[in-house]
This record gives C-alpha cells, structure tokens and sequence, in this order.
C-alpha cells in the first residue's frame, strides 16, 4: 500500500536520542538525561492514592468527550486562584495531553493548505502535526533580541491563518511579558489569524509569573497539560480553554476522534491539582538545577545561553564548536555518558549549531552531568 504524503513527516529526534540513550543503558553504561522534558518525579502522591481508590470502587470507563465535568470545574478554578481570571467551566476541554490538544485546535480551526505561523526555535511536534493534518508550518525565525520569541513583525504581510505561542517557551525556556504577548495576540487578530498559546509550562517559572492569553482576550486558544507542573508525563491528560462558540465544535470533532481522555488520567488530575506542597517541593528541585546549570555550562565551554525564565531547559548556542549538533549530541553521549537533544529538532535553519539542556531530573543527576560535561569539554580542547 502507498503511503499518503500527509505521513511524511519528520522524526522527533529526541526520541531517537532516547532510543540511543535506553540502548547504552541496556549495554550497562550509566547516563545521565538531560535530553527529554520529563520531570524525574512521579505524579503526586494524592493523585495515585485517589486513583488507587477509584479503581476499587469504579469501572473507569467512558467519561463525556469534554472530560469529567469535576475536573473541568477544577481546571476552572485554577484561572482564578493563579490569574486572577473568571473562567466559565463550561469553555474547558480535558484532552488526551496537550498533543491530543493540538489535534483539536488545528483541525477546528483551519482548513487544508492555511498557514500556521510558529516561532523557531519552537517545539518540533507543532510542524509536524500541521503537516500530517495538511496544514503548512511557517517558521518564524526569532532572535536573540527579542527573547527567542515571535513579534508581530516577523508575521506582518505574511497571510496566516493561525498564530502558534509558547511561553514559557521549549526549548529556550524564555517567557512573553503581558505586553509583549497582547502586542501578538492584538496583531494576529488584527490579520485575521487564530491565536494558540501553549502554556504547558506554567507553574514553572522562577523570578515572575507567566502571563496566560486569557487575562487579555477569550478570543483564544489556551492549551495547557498536566505533564509538567504536575508531573504527569505518561498519563497524557491536558486540557485547552476555547471561545464559548467553539466548544460545540470541538466536542464533535473529540467525540470522533478521541471518544474521551483516559478516564484513570482525570481522576489522577483532579487530585494532582490539590497537592500542592509536593509540587512546589519539586519546583524547590528545578529551581536549584537551573542555578546549577547556570553556573555549570558556562564553566564547562557552553557560554552562548538563553535566559531560561520557566520550564527546565537552557538552550546554547554551539555554532563555535560544531556544525552539525547531531553528530555533537551522539559525541556526547559516547563520550560523556551524558544524553541531550540537538537543536534540529527545534529550528531546522539553525539547529545544527544548537543544543538543548533538560534539567527535569534529580539534582545529583545534575550535578553528576555538569562534572561529565565538562571533563568532555576539556578533553575535547
């Protein structure tokens, strides 16, 4: 059978960094990962205890395709309680994570062949789901200038029909300010574009909170997930908050595509959302890993960084040591013992000389990566 050219997309590296890194482990080498977004911890203790608690009582199964309505109420909630922002429960949708999201949005809003605007550096899945879905990705190259974030005039002219934003942002981990993100969200309006923010990462930020789309307008797309903050990864649950006429759509399209969330993965989330000395215990961990790094990587060779001021990644510029950051990565994985992801994977036209850094991971991993990376760097002298 023929495959359509819709499937032609390309590879997650980072996945394959994984792949290579299991296999090393499975050869009995030690590495430390600094490749993967993945928090190091589970997800909270209350969430498994009440998921424990549901499957004795419960048969889980189907839930309605916008999710349990608990958990949406919940979700609700949280806009006030870290907003600020009323939100009607009934604009919340429990997706299958923030992947499943993306699905949703791209195929409520655009048709086939529109033009999604998306910042580069930018996390690589948000090319490829348009592309599967026949959708064309525009990259918008940022600069260092403007944070690796878009402005309106990297998009002026250009006809888009939708406006992808992340902030904070993978891999640079660099937020918007409220101004810099109305001045995007008032420009894409202004061209007639659909705007998406990607606010996975919130709840990780260090030195100011980060702004959500909904304190400036409802016209939007917010997607969010309980990957990162709450440290549910492999669960796979998230939601997204839409305009109150887009809800009907959406259901329609989850009903089809989805049926539903995991039902386990929303009874896990809506108890996750109250533990909150256990996440902020783990934000005690990333804060101390990202004052590692910050000091690490530059005594270790890699100086050319973006200021992470949420999530768990510090991006560097490496053009001054390779040109091909793939082949960088895999040398530091032989001979460091230590996994990261190459910047291909987050900006085709320049990646080659970019690497990406996790720190998700337990501090003395951390630690224990430093001390590799830089008995790398100086043998490599």
């Amino acid at each position: 059978m023929r495959n359509s050219r819709r499937g032609a997309v390309d590879p997650f590296i980072v996945m394959d960094v994984m792949e290579a890194a299991r296999a090393a482990e499975a050869a009995g080498r030690h590495i430390i990962h600094m490749e993967v977004g993945q928090p190091g911890t589970p997800a909270p203790a209350g969430a498994r205890q009440a998921l424990a608690q549901a499957m004795e009582s419960d048969a889980l199964g189907y839930t309605v395709a916008l999710g349990l309505p608990a958990l949406r109420a919940r979700i609700a909630r949280l806009y006030g309680e870290w907003y600020g922002v009323e939100l009607d429960p009934a604009r919340v949708v429990v997706t299958s994570g923030s992947s499943g999201a993306f699905i949703l949005a791209f195929t409520a809003l655009f048709d086939s062949g529109d033009k999604v605007g998306i910042g580069a550096p930018g996390y690589p899945s948000y090319r490829q789901i348009l592309r599967a879905l026949g959708l064309q990705p525009v990259d918008l190259l940022t600069s260092a200038e403007n944070r690796f974030q878009p402005v309106a005039s990297d998009f002026a002219g250009m006809d888009l029909a939708g406006l992808m934003v992340a902030s904070p942002a993978n891999p640079t981990g660099t937020m918007l300010n409220r101004d810099a993100l109305a001045a995007l969200i008032h420009a894409a309006q202004g061209a007639g574009a659909a705007f998406i923010s990607d606010e996975i990462y919130h709840g990780i930020e260090y030195e100011a909170k980060a702004v959500t789309a909904l304190e400036i307008s409802d016209d939007v797309y917010v997607i969010n997930s309980f990957s990162k903050y709450f440290s549910m990864t492999g669960w796979r649950v998230g939601w997204m908050v839409v305009p109150p006429d887009h809800v009907r759509v959406i259901e329609r399209i989850a009903q089809n595509m989805f049926i539903c969330p995991p039902h386990a993965s929303q009874i896990a989330a809506l108890a996750a959302m109250d533990c909150d000395a256990e996440l902020q215990a783990n934000m005690d961990v990333y804060r101390e890993n990202r004052h590692l790094m910050l000091e690490g990587l530059p005594r270790a060779g890699f100086d050319r960084i973006a200021p992470p001021d949420g999530a768990f990644y510090v991006y560097a510029d490496v053009s001054h040591l390779t040109d091909d950051s793939r082949a960088f990565a895999a040398e530091i994985l032989e001979k460091a013992g230590v996994a990261v992801t190459p910047g291909l994977d987050f900006d085709p036209e320049r990646g080659a000389g970019t690497l990406r850094f996790s720190y998700a991971r337990a501090t003395a991993d951390i630690q224990e990566g430093l001390a590799r990376l830089a008995r790398f760097m100086d043998a490599r002298r």
